[in-house]
């Protein structure tokens, strides 16, 4: 009975550790390690300056990041809505960021990087803009630390992005901000 037990429990730790929930989605890379993320413009769960928004100059924030594992490859970056109202909405994909980059200044375009397509079809960069008539949204800034370098094509999606980091992901740290019109 014990065994079976045992067998049962490590099945559904598989199980979980290679889905990302049902519907087909792509499984969730986890690290091990945790990263800090911060911005000088926000802090962790406080309200988005209106400038790095739809309303404003629509530009990225600035972002630090520590805590980087030494045997990093590269730097993944995404922003989500997850309040958004037909699912979870993507803002901002970047991957292949030097393993020692340490932060991001307001408005970079990474060098050596790849911004992928966000929610509105652009590549790069698109800030935070809810509805007008909806609650703040929350808006989630994860930085992945990943043991390889992705050769993924620019219009990669945020599924795709996450297939690719799953079981390369050495860290993660997130930084959530709020913002409403």
């Amino acid at each position: 009975m014990r065994k079976g037990w045992v067998l049962t429990v490590a099945a559904m730790a598989v199980t979980a550790g290679c889905g990302g929930g049902g519907g087909g989605s792509s499984p969730t890379p986890t690290g091990t390690a945790h990263l800090t993320v911060t911005s000088p413009a926000y802090p962790q769960g406080g309200t988005i300056p209106r400038r790095f928004t739809c309303d404003g100059e629509d530009v990225s924030p600035p972002l630090a990041f520590a805590g980087v594992p030494a045997h990093t490859a590269g730097l993944v970056l995404t922003l989500q809505d997850p309040d958004a109202p037909h699912g979870t909405f993507t803002h901002w994909l970047v991957w292949n960021l030097g393993p020692g980059t340490t932060g991001l200044t307001a408005g970079a375009h990474p060098r050596d990087a790849t911004e992928g397509r966000n929610g509105f079809k652009r590549l790069g960069y698109g800030g935070p803009c809810p509805p007008r008539s909806d609650e703040p949204h929350h808006y989630v800034l994860t930085v992945y630390a990943t043991d390889r370098h992705l050769h993924l094509a620019p219009d990669t999606t945020e599924q795709g992005l996450l297939h690719a980091l799953a079981g390369h992901t050495l860290a993660t740290g997130s930084l959530t901000g709020r913002y409403g019109r």
